[in-house]
């Protein structure tokens, strides 16, 4: 039997992080075949793997790469925050994103096997290993466009990516890249509002005209009036709530501040008695609308307030128009944003009962 000297073990351990034990013992059971102990090394990582498997892997951090016309955004999960912070970690992500720029479809997410289709199982394995904690390949999405930007956050805890056609230089994919910043911060739903579907307008109407009844406070003057009038006729009020109104319905600003909850909410219950003819006021409908285009200013990019807009009014379409007259006419087609974890049980972390579990 071949002698396992310290260099060895020291070789080994550097070239797979694996524990100085764990490498000692591969090397003993490989009589010193390198290769072989790796191997030994690479079947010990998997069925650690399968120990880690139904462990949460919530945290991590996104990487992006791209060449040419194309980009992709990757996010990769880890167990902990401080592995994400991990360079061995980092480098790995970016191999994966490497990867997936080069893959043959282009997205792949929650409930696909990321890591077969990129082909990656014997490094995610090794990684897994080495780190000592569970690891995911979460998702991936290329976008291709005459002009590409893309922009990571936080270290990593957002990835976006903006793609655009028509002309393309330095002062578009700069605006891009602006606007990708935009993205990050802002998280809107819809590029445009022409983007949502009929339904999906019909479903904000409903919810807007919902909160709305479901807030008397909220409601014009001359439909409040009349919802507080039959309160009080019909006596659906206490007579301590009718005492109180008429006490301060000189001041109607205020008055839901004297009111009991339970007037508030006799209210909005006659109010969603009456939803049909209320609905039908047009007093009521300008309200609605008012209020979905507020919405639709914050879900869709290109009517968002641009976050660098000199006089804080300028919107994000306006800001590509400026762009486009003075750099060439384009078009943003499409953009990807991911963010660590969202959508993703993250586990209740005790570490100081960690700690503590681990030194019994």
């Amino acid at each position: 039997m071949a002698a396992v000297t310290a260099a060895m073990v020291k070789e080994l351990r550097e070239s797979t992080g694996a524990g100085m034990m764990e490498c000692k013992k591969a090397l003993t059971e490989t009589n010193g075949d390198m290769e072989a102990a790796v191997d030994v090394l690479r079947k010990s990582g998997a069925a650690k793997v399968e120990k880690k498997a139904g462990r949460i892997a919530a945290e991590g951090i996104t990487r992006v790469a791209s060449e040419g016309n194309t980009a992709v955004v990757v996010e990769v999960n880890s167990e902990t925050d401080f592995v994400a912070k991990n360079a061995t970690f980092q480098e790995f992500v970016q191999a994966v994103a490497d990867k997936a720029l080069k893959a043959s479809v282009d997205k792949a997410g929650d409930g696909e096997d990321v890591c077969a289709i990129l082909g990656m199982q014997s490094e995610l394995e090794e990684k897994t290993l080495t780190i000592g904690e569970k690891l995911s390949l979460r998702r991936f999405q290329k976008i291709t466009g005459d002009c590409v930007a893309s922009y990571i956050h936080g270290g990593g805890r957002i990835g976006v990516l903006v793609a655009a056609d028509g002309a393309s230089n330095d002062a578009i994919k700069e605006a891009l890249t602006n606007i990708a910043m935009q993205i990050a911060a802002m998280n809107p739903q819809y590029l445009r509002r022409e983007d949502m579907s009929a339904d999906e307008l019909a479903k904000l109407r409903e919810i807007t005209e919902k909160s709305a009844l479901n807030d008397p406070a909220s409601l014009p003057k001359p439909i409040l009036n009349k919802l507080i009038d039959k309160a009080i006729n019909d006596k659906v009020w206490s007579d301590e709530d009718i005492a109180t109104y008429e006490e301060h319905k000189s001041n109607m600003q205020y008055l839901f501040n004297f009111l009991s909850k339970e007037a508030a909410a006799q209210l909005a219950e006659l109010a969603l008695a009456d939803e049909a003819n209320i609905v039908a006021d047009k007093i009521f409908n300008g309200l609605v609308e008012g209020r979905v285009s507020k919405q639709l200013k914050e879900i869709c990019l290109m009517d968002q307030t641009y976050v660098k807009a000199e006089d804080g009014k300028q919107s994000v379409g306006k800001y590509l128009a400026e762009v486009a007259k003075a750099n060439g006419d384009f078009t943003v087609k499409g953009y990807v944003r991911f963010e660590t974890g969202e959508g993703l049980e993250k586990k209740n972390e005790d570490f100081a009962a960690e700690v503590a579990a681990q030194l019994k």
